[in-house]
């Protein structure tokens, strides 16, 4: 495997002149304020486990739309409790309850989200996106009602991830004033957006984050869900402006700048499918107190399971070791 995009040392100088809407915060404040949300409903789920208590989880999301996700609180550990909130990388779904068992081994609550429409690779989904698709789109997501801010799919996810997060901080389980987000590509991007439209994030944690400028995503990215926006710009030529108008509204290095919580970064500098250079232009532009974690070697894996024992220490410090 070969380096396909910049250099170490040019992703450290990259700081790209990125393209904000003026409209940027009234968009969000508009799309978050239309509330329409109850509060989450929590049933308990017999796993087997005897040092983990789960619950399946309904946050009303966008439109108050239907949720799903997993909570995870270790049996052994008094509260208010530190609190993980992941979302999940393309394709993924909350899979089964007892599959993401970590955080709440280390005596964290650990908040899970589903994705809405998604759940077809490795782990399944139970959301549905009950919404119509507009014609034209390329199979997969980035291309969903790409054409306008109002109408794209993320639009949706990403209200759906601020409210995971609000719910998190609501439930009486958890220290409000210590919850982190987190994910891993898309839910690394989501992390980082959800830490820029949401106040109440203590801390965060993207790894090898997606939808981070776009633009350089679509040109230099060798594989995976920018190549969605390739194909669809193949064919509507006419409409080049007009998409990277729409996904300048959701672009996690647009908005990061945004963000105040201390965030620990993860970047792969072989990664084929979050060009290294997107999420250095998110990590340049974040705008609260950052680390960086690069690993030099790997692809879209980052850092792995090597990676979790970083962010455990990391949020140890930030939170203070129980």
């Amino acid at each position: 495997m070969a380096l396909s995009d910049l250099t170490l040392a040019d992703c450290r100088a990259y700081r790209p002149e990125l393209a904000e809407p003026e409209d940027l915060d009234a968009f969000w404040a508009r799309t978050l304020g239309d509330d329409g949300a109850g509060p989450a409903a929590y049933e308990p789920v017999d796993t087997g486990l005897t040092q983990v208590r789960t619950f399946s989880v309904t946050v009303p999301g966008y439109g108050g739309e239907p949720v799903h996700g997993w909570l995870h609180l270790p049996t052994d550990v008094a509260g208010p409790l530190p609190c993980v909130v992941e979302y999940l990388g393309y394709g993924r779904g909350r899979g089964l309850p007892h599959e993401k068992l970590f955080w709440a081994a280390a005596g964290f609550a650990h908040l899970v989200m589903d994705t809405r429409g998604q759940g077809w690779s490795a782990a399944a989904g139970s959301t549905a996106d009950p919404h119509p698709q507009p014609g034209g789109a390329v199979p997969g997501f980035l291309t969903r009602g790409v054409t306008d801010p109002d109408d794209f799919y993320y639009r949706r996810l990403v209200t759906d991830a601020v409210r995971f997060a609000r719910a998190a901080r609501d439930h009486p389980a958890v220290d409000a004033d210590r919850v982190a987000v987190t994910g891993v590509s898309q839910g690394g991007g989501l992390a980082l957006e959800v830490a820029a439209l949401f106040p109440g994030v203590a801390a965060a944690m993207p790894d090898v984050p997606f939808l981070c400028d776009f633009r350089r995503g679509v040109q230099v990215a060798l594989r995976g869900p920018y190549g969605e926006i390739a194909e669809y710009l193949k064919l509507h030529r006419d409409r080049v402006g007009q998409v990277f108008r729409t996904l300048s509204y959701f672009d996690a290095a647009v908005l990061a700048s945004r963000a105040t919580a201390p965030a620990l970064f993860s970047i792969a500098m072989l990664d084929q499918v979050c060009p290294p250079s997107t999420c250095f232009a998110a990590y340049h532009r974040y705008g609260g107190e950052k680390e960086l974690r690069v690993y030099e070697f790997n692809d879209h894996e980052g850092g792995e399971a090597a990676h979790q024992l970083e962010q455990l220490t990391w949020l140890h410090k930030v939170f203070g070791r129980r």
